[in-house]
Formats: C-alpha cells, structure tokens, sequence
C-alpha cells in the first residue's frame, strides 16, 4: 500500500498513517500515526503503560474496591459476558480460580464429605460402603469410555427442603453430569 510522505499530505488525504523513511528520535523506520507518532514508539509506550496498570490492579486495595463495586453496578453484565465464554475458557478460568483459592475448594470438599459422613447411619456395613465407593468407581470408569462426565447421585437429596435422603447404597445412582446438575436438590424419579 502506498502511504503519503508527509504528515501534512496525510492530513489532506484523510489517510491514518504515513512513512517517511527517515527514523525517529529513537531509531524505528515505521509508519507513523498522523495523529501521534511513530507507531513502533507508540507500542513501547502502551506496552509499559499497560504493565504498570496490571500492577496497580493486581496491588491496589483502590482498585479491589473499584472493581467490586464494578461488579455490583453490572452483576448481570458480567453474568451475560461470562455465559458467551467459549466451554474451554470456561474451563481455564475455572482452574484459574481453583488455583488461586486452595483454601476455598479445601472447604467445599471437606462440607461435601462431612454432610456424606453425616448422611450416613450406623447401622451401614463396612461392606457396603466398599460398595459405595465401588460405584464412584464406576462411575468413573464410565466416564473414561464415554468422554462424557457421569457423577454419582443421590435420588433423595441429601439436603432438600421436600425430603432428605441418606447415604447409602440403596438411594444412589450413576447419571450424567448434566442430569445432575439440571436436577440440582429436587427430588426427581430415579433415571
């Protein structure tokens, strides 16, 4: 593409950028913006300025608070643009987030396996719950074949406001993950 030598031809034509061919005051040959300068300074300058701002976000207390009161002025803006995310995005920012918060999925686990615990009577045999494990087990291995997630579920909710189900053998069942999540805490017909 040919490009006006000047700034003052630029201007005239309406055109962006021009090349003069001559360097600038730190040695690029480069296009230069007819509104600004060299384009290659121009880069340099929005790459430090852009480092020195992920700092500021990444320390400032400021910038917390900013981005939290961001975010309860456009929860559903944020909500929206978080659903257009590609499933693999998804996924990474998940990790992401699970890796920068230990402490947080620690706790989640260790509520999920105490309310099992606590879901679980006495009276269960050290058999069956060989047995229960079993079936998480299988559930995996069918997930393995598959490619497609399958979780262990409990037909009577272990926690619901109908009826709260127990831990054993007898109210669990191996459905796919998508099912269990639309099923969520309901009490649903066995699958």
């Amino acid at each position: 593409m040919d490009y006006p030598t000047t700034r003052k031809e630029a201007k005239e034509q309406g055109a962006t950028h021009y090349f003069t061919g001559v360097p600038c005051k730190h040695g690029h040959i480069a296009l230069r913006v007819t509104k600004g300068g060299c384009v290659e300074c121009l880069k340099l300058e929005w790459t430090e300025s852009n480092e020195r701002r992920k700092e500021y976000f990444k320390t400032s207390d400021a910038a917390k608070a900013a981005k939290r009161r961001y975010y309860e002025r456009n929860k559903q803006l944020v909500a929206d643009r978080a659903s257009m995310r590609s499933p693999e995005e998804r996924r990474r920012h998940r990790a992401t987030y699970k890796k920068a918060n230990p402490e947080l999925y620690r706790v989640l686990v260790n509520t999920r396996r105490r309310r099992n615990r606590q879901a679980t009577p006495s009276w269960v045999t050290a058999e069956e719950r060989a047995r229960i494990r079993a079936l998480y087990a299988e559930a995996q291995k069918i997930t393995k074949a598959l490619g497609i997630p399958y979780e262990v579920d409990h037909i009577y909710p272990l926690i619901s406001d109908q009826v709260c189900g127990l831990h054993v053998l007898s109210n669990l069942q191996i459905i796919p993950k998508s099912e269990n999540l639309k099923k969520s805490n309901q009490l649903l017909d066995a699958y």
